[in-house]
This record gives C-alpha cells, sequence and structure tokens, in this order.
C-alpha cells in the first residue's frame, strides 16, 4: 500500500497531467481559429456601424438661408486584406475612382495584415461606384464604412470664406476654422442625446457671389491673370455681399489643391495699391486744410525734387498741365499727388493715413489675415511722402481698401466690414447678430463728398475709370496700375503689375461699394483703366438687375408689397344647378358641408368641367362631379 505522502503526491501529479492536457486543447484551438482567420480568404468580415456623433457640427449659411456648409454622412474605403484576393486587381480597379495612385494603394494593402483605410471620406458619387463593383463581387475585401463628415454642396463657390474641415471634423481655416468652437462647442457631459452645434449665418448672398465669381474667373483667363480678387460690400452696414478669391478650391477636396488656390488673398495678399491710393492720400492732404480745392499744381509729365543736389524724379501718365485736386483724381496725375504731398507734414500724413486702418489688421474674423505695411515715419526717406502719395511704399490688402473707401460713402465715418450676419443655436434663437459699427471718422463730410465727386468725374469721358460707366447709374470710381517689387533683384519688376479699380455707387446716395485688383495681368494690357474698370462696371450692371437699383431715367413703381384680392363666393342653388365653370376649388369648398346634395371633387385648381350641366333642374339627394385642373 501506498503511504499517505505517496498518495497525495500521486494525486498532484495526476491533476497537473490534467491540466496541461487542457491547456495543450485550449492553444490548439486558438492557433487553429487565428489560422482559419489568416488563411480563409473567403471569411466574412461585416462593415463597421458609422457611430452616432454625440455632436453635430453646426450649418454654415448664406444670409438667405441658403446651406453653404452642412454635417452629412460619408463613406469611409476600408479593406480587410486576408480577403483581398488579387491586390493588384483591386488597386487597379480603385484607383482612377479615388484618384490615388495605384501602386500606391497596392504597397498599402501587401504592407497590411488587416484592417486598413484606404480613403477616409470620399464623396457621394465615389461610393456609388465603388458599391456597383462590390454588388458584382469584383472588390472582394472591400467595403464602404459608414462615418460623419462636412460637406459643402455650392463646392467652390465661396470657398476661401467658408474655409474646411480635416478628418477629425476640426475647421481647419476660413470660418470653419475661426467659429469651430461655436459650429461645434464642447457637448454638455450630463446630455446623452445627439446635441447640435450653432449655425452661422453669413452676410454673402449666393446669387451675388455666383455671378461675381464667374465674372472674376473669366477675367482672370481673359488677362491671363495670376489671380483676381473682387470683393462687394454694402458700406451702410459694412455686409460683405461677395467675397472672390481666384484662383479658388473646392473645400470638399480641399487637399488636392495647391496651397496658392488656397490662400485667401483678400486678407493675406499685400501689395502697393496704386492710384487707387490717391483717394486716401489726396483726400487726408485736403482733410488737414494743407491744400484746397483751389489749390493748383504743374504737371509737366514727371515731379521732381533735389535732395542734397540728387533728383527725385517720379513719372506722370501724360503732361496734364496745371491740375488741381479734383483733376488729380481725374486724371491720376502723379505728379500733382506728389507736389501735394509737399504741402503737408510727415507726422500728420502718417497720422491721417493710419485713421484709416492701413498698417493695421481689419480684424475681420478670418485666419492669416496681414496688417500690410505702412512705415513709422522716422524711417521715411525723402522721397517716401510723394511716392506714398501716388500709392507706392505702402502695402495693403483689397479688405483694408474696402474698409477705408466706406467713409467716402458714410461723410467719412468707417464702417467695419462684417462676414458674419448672424450666430443662431438649433432652436432658433438669435445668439448674436452684427449690425452697423462705426469704427471712427477719417474725413470731415465736406471732404468725404469732395472726394466722391471727383471721383465721380473720373468716370467721365476723359477721366481714367470711364470704362467702369454703367448707363443710367453714376458711379464715384478710382483706378490704379502698380508695379510688383521684385525683392530678389531689390527692384520693381518691368513686365509683373497689379490692374485695379474701387467703385462706390449710386454717386448721389452711396451705398454699394465694388472693389477689383487683377494681379500680374499678362493680356494685352495691364492698366487699371483698361482692364480693372470695366470688370468693375460689369459686376455694378449685375448688381442694378439683381438689387433693383435704380437708373436715370427709369419709372420706379413702389408699393407695401401687399395685395387685396376680391372675395370669390360660390354661386347659389335655387331651383338649377349653376355654372361654376372657372371658379377656384377653394371657393367651392363650402359645398362639401351641404347635407342635400353629394358633392365629388377630382383635380386641382379651377373648374373645367361639372356634371350635371348648366341650367339642369335641382332636386335633394343629386350628385355633382366637379372637375378641376391648373391651366
Amino acid at each position: 500500500m501506498l503511504r499517505s505522502g505517496e498518495k497525495a503526491a500521486a494525486t498532484r501529479k495526476r491533476r497537473l497531467k490534467i491540466i496541461i492536457f487542457f491547456a495543450f486543447i485550449l492553444a490548439g484551438l486558438l492557433i487553429w481559429k487565428y489560422a482559419g482567420i489568416m488563411l480563409d480568404r473567403n471569411a466574412a468580415d461585416p462593415p463597421r456601424e458609422a457611430t452616432t456623433p454625440s455632436l453635430v457640427r453646426g450649418p454654415i449659411l448664406d444670409r438667405n438661408g441658403r446651406i453653404l456648409a452642412i454635417q452629412t454622412k460619408l463613406s469611409s474605403v476600408t479593406a480587410w486584406t486576408p480577403n483581398i484576393i488579387d491586390p493588384e486587381e483591386t488597386a487597379e480597379r480603385l484607383a482612377g475612382l479615388l484618384e490615388i495612385e495605384q501602386n500606391e494603394i497596392e504597397n498599402k494593402i501587401r504592407e497590411s495584415n488587416g484592417f486598413l483605410y484606404i480613403k477616409r471620406k470620399v464623396s457621394p458619387t465615389t461610393s456609388r461606384r465603388i458599391r456597383e463593383l462590390m454588388d458584382k463581387g469584383k472588390l472582394p475585401g472591400i467595403y464602404l464604412e459608414p462615418e460623419y463628415g462636412r460637406n459643402y454642396p455650392e463646392k467652390r463657390l465661396a470657398s476661401h470664406l467658408i474655409g474646411y474641415v480635416g478628418i477629425d471634423n476640426n475647421g481647419l481655416e476660413g470660418i470653419e476654422y475661426t467659429y469651430n468652437d461655436i459650429l461645434a462647442p464642447e457637448p454638455d457631459p450630463r446630455n446623452q442625446s445627439i446635441q447640435y452645434g450653432n449655425q452661422v449665418m453669413l452676410t454673402v448672398d449666393v446669387n451675388t457671389q455666383f455671378s461675381v465669381e464667374n465674372l472674376a474667373r473669366e477675367a482672370a483667363e481673359e488677362e491671363k491673370a495670376e489671380s483676381v480678387m473682387l470683393l462687394v460690400m454694402d458700406t451702410q452696414n459694412g455686409d460683405v455681399l461677395s467675397y472672390v478669391s481666384i484662383p479658388d478650391f473646392d473645400p470638399n477636396t480641399f487637399n488636392q489643391y495647391s496651397n496658392s488656390a488656397r490662400r485667401n488673398l483678400p486678407i493675406s495678399f499685400g501689395y502697393e495699391p496704386g492710384s487707387v491710393f490717391k483717394i486716401f492720400t489726396v483726400g487726408s492732404i485736403l482733410d488737414a486744410g494743407k491744400i484746397t480745392e483751389n489749390s493748383t499744381f504743374s504737371c509737366p509729365g514727371y515731379y521732381e525734387q533735389f535732395t542734397a543736389g540728387e533728383p527725385i524724379r517720379i513719372n506722370c501718365l501724360g503732361v496734364h498741365g496745371i491740375v488741381d485736386a479734383e483733376h488729380i483724381i481725374m486724371y491720376s496725375c502723379n505728379a500733382g499727388a506728389a507736389y501735394a504731398s509737399r504741402r503737408i507734414e510727415k507726422e500728420t500724413f502718417y497720422n491721417k493715413l493710419s485713421s484709416f486702418g492701413f498698417g493695421f489688421k481689419t480684424g475681420l474674423p478670418l485666419n492669416g489675415e496681414s496688417s500690410g505695411n505702412l512705415r513709422d515715419p522716422v524711417n521715411w526717406s525723402a522721397r517716401s511722402k510723394p511716392t506714398i502719395a501716388i500709392g507706392q511704399e505702402v502695402l495693403v490688402t483689397a479688405m483694408q481698401v474696402a474698409r477705408a473707401a466706406t467713409a467716402i460713402a458714410n461723410e467719412g465715418t468707417i464702417i467695419e466690414p462684417h462676414i458674419v450676419k448672424q450666430i443662431i443655436r438649433s432652436d432658433g434663437t438669435v445668439i448674436r447678430e452684427n449690425t452697423r459699427t462705426e469704427a471712427g471718422r477719417a474725413f470731415s463730410p465736406e471732404t468725404a463728398e469732395k472726394i466722391l465727386r471727383y471721383m465721380n468725374s473720373a468716370t467721365g469721358e476723359n477721366g481714367t475709370a470711364r470704362r467702369a460707366q454703367v448707363d443710367g447709374i453714376p458711379i464715384s470710381a478710382k483706378t490704379g496700375t502698380s508695379q510688383i517689387f521684385d525683392r530678389k533683384q531689390g527692384t520693381y519688376s518691368a513686365d509683373r503689375h497689379i490692374a485695379s479699380c474701387l467703385a462706390v455707387f449710386p454717386t448721389d446716395k452711396p451705398r454699394y461699394l465694388v472693389y477689383a485688383v487683377i494681379v500680374n495681368p499678362q493680356g494685352d494690357s495691364y492698366y487699371g483703366g483698361r482692364i480693372a474698370a470695366p470688370l468693375v462696371g460689369k459686376v455694378i450692371n449685375e448688381m442694378a438687375r439683381m438689387y433693383d437699383i435704380p437708373r436715370e431715367g427709369e419709372r420706379v413703381i413702389s408699393h407695401s408689397g401687399r395685395l387685396s384680392l376680391e372675395k370669390i363666393e360660390a354661386p347659389p342653388i335655387n331651383d338649377t344647378v349653376p355654372d361654376f365653370t372657372g371658379l377656384p376649388k377653394r371657393s367651392l369648398m363650402p359645398l362639401l358641408s351641404r347635407e342635400d346634395i353629394n358633392v365629388v371633387f377630382k383635380g386641382e385648381g379651377w373648374v373645367v368641367e361639372q356634371e350635371p350641366a348648366p341650367g339642369t333642374p335641382f332636386r335633394e339627394g343629386m350628385t355633382m362631379r366637379l372637375i378641376f385642373d391648373i391651366p
């Protein structure tokens, strides 16, 4: 017999063998299962369900509520690589649809041993085409995984203003970036239901934006320009009605565009404005009381002064003879503007120009804004004052010029520009509304009126802005042409220019502003008066149609917008059936409540047939059939 100690040892040994046995079985099962997954290339891998977000990003709308950006369910193209039979064939079929190199897709598949994202958040059209191939069994191992993402239904429209979001649905540029925390505020963890972000309503109008973008695109093509900027503003409240930067991009596929196409030029591109700047320089000298309307200057075709025996010479577009302030603007006389600048101290000149906001950011809620460059007068040379007077040696942005020009339309008061009209909660409550905001006075009302009048002269037959004329609408405009400074050469380029034109209208009651800038045109001309002024005229012509701007000679009829229509009642039924022909269905509805007849209606609109015919003797309980149609 075994002793008790030996018996216990034998028992432990048997238990250990049993444990080891079952451990081997379990390990074998795990190995078999893993091998099945890896080797069975027909194993099904169900697509993942879309995870419902705790917060839905709020939409971006135009001023009339048209959707410009909205959160929607998109699909991502995924792969379970063990199920892919032929990586090369699969990559070939996907490459064209996803606009990805075939080699790139094939390498991804071969290097992965399981789940793989091929491309995140593809368009609905692409999803549909891929699903068609999947249904035909031509893409084994490829799946469409639903995800939530951003969609821009108007595509390129106002793309620089709206911006775009990244894969994680966070804003990267434009309103999507600067208003990210408003569109997608931190969700309340106590609320387990889906929460919705705030809506951002812009000041732009979709119809105006569409028309102006098309005109800018045409101009860029016709003039072979590097870029075109076009701004349209309501000068009375500061609303930006159109914000155009060409080249542009589709925010749905923003990563397919170059950095230059995505650059927001109206706020980020600093340039010398050329002669458009004269309305601010001549206006400043007038407003400071250094010259009057009757002050005159001689233009022999150039400006010249000698400093320490060295000549400073600025050429003019022509020989204008004796000019006053109005003719400096009208003819865009460089010599006259330069000679006028000698009357004002440089510190006073600098302070006046600074009051327009030059040298400072406009504060528009867009990332990447430049402040331009208006140097402190301590850094000015002897040449600086007359050069700045003609729009050189100073850098501006298009938005700075538009903002400053609101002073001309508002008796000298600058109005802050707005691109966001309202911020609205998902329940419709208005959180914030931007209205007219005054930013200080840059001109006296008298000076603003003079500059407006001088600009109107510039659109006359002898003015440089005459090509901006629009029949029946008095316009105040100023053109500009400047050379682009070549930093590598340290001098102005001989063949790269900027053409521009600024217009405020109608002159007698200024309400709107249009500013066009054409960068580096390589067509037949590079002068602002020849290529930018006609573009501005086309924009104004379109606006006259869309905004009902009256033209001289047109008869304008106004009314409250309410119409009073005479109430139509159903004819009475006496001894005979009346004639119901031509009566609207709404007026005959009371017939349905009568208990002495059966009435049957068919169709919508007005009565075209009836049964029984008019004049038939009436009897209780009879059936009347009325057939309606819309002509």
